[in-house]
């Protein structure tokens, strides 16, 4: 799989590459060490994802993320950075981030990420579910609130698109939804996309959160 890499470290990227180069299925085809760069090289070589840094010169990564989203529609895109601040995540999963990745994790966590959002799949690193999920789990009233309108969006589902739902909303990718419900992968594609379209949600993870949110799983991969 071709990836595209953005940080405006030099040093960070050399880091990132050596891990990558370790997997005979990745490629790393092009760097960028701003976001505005990263954008051109999403556009120039079309990879099957893209690793953001968050603080970048010239364009941030929240704000290329949009761009790329908007550009490359099909390119999975992975925050990886420093910064595991809420309004960081909320931002990055909000504007078309498939993964959300801390520097500071297990390289194998990188590995695992990038095959996972190639696959179709959200990746976390565990640091980060959890403070998604805690973040979901505060509040009674408003966490009452915010389930009742989860199942309520979910209810406008199909019974096989709930199914397609909560099997994404456990990890699985495409092809282990496929295998699971004994259809072939372009129909879930087709399932993943109406039931993003219905429940007016961008992207898999968000997806994710709203199933949780609805209690209709018990965590995020």
């Amino acid at each position: 799989m071709k990836i595209v890499m953005a940080d405006d470290e030099a040093m960070i990227r050399a880091g990132v590459r050596a891990i990558l180069a370790a997997d005979p299925e990745i490629t790393v085809v092009a760097e960028a060490a701003d976001g505005r760069e990263a954008v051109e090289q999403v556009r120039a070589h079309r990879p099957d994802l893209v690793l953001l840094d968050i603080r970048m010169p010239k364009m941030d990564g929240i704000s290329a993320a949009m761009e790329i989203r908007r550009l490359a529609p099909e390119t999975g895109i992975i925050m990886l950075t420093t910064f595991g601040e809420d309004e960081y995540i909320a931002a990055a999963l909000g504007n078309g981030a498939s993964g959300f990745l801390l520097k500071s994790g297990d390289p194998r966590e990188l590995i695992a990420g990038i095959h996972a959002v190639a696959q179709g799949a959200a990746f976390l690193s565990p640091q980060v579910a959890r403070r998604v999920i805690t973040e979901l789990a505060k509040g009674g009233g408003g966490r009452m609130t915010r389930s009742a309108q989860a199942r309520q969006r979910i209810e406008t589902l199909t019974t096989r698109e709930r199914e397609v739902l909560e099997l994404l909303a456990a990890g699985l990718s495409n092809a282990e939804i496929a295998k699971r419900l004994h259809v072939v992968e372009g129909t879930v594609k087709a399932y993943v996309s109406a039931i993003l379209t219905r429940l007016e949600i961008r992207n898999r993870v968000q997806a994710a959160i709203l199933a949780y949110e609805a209690g209709i799983v018990e965590g995020l991969a």
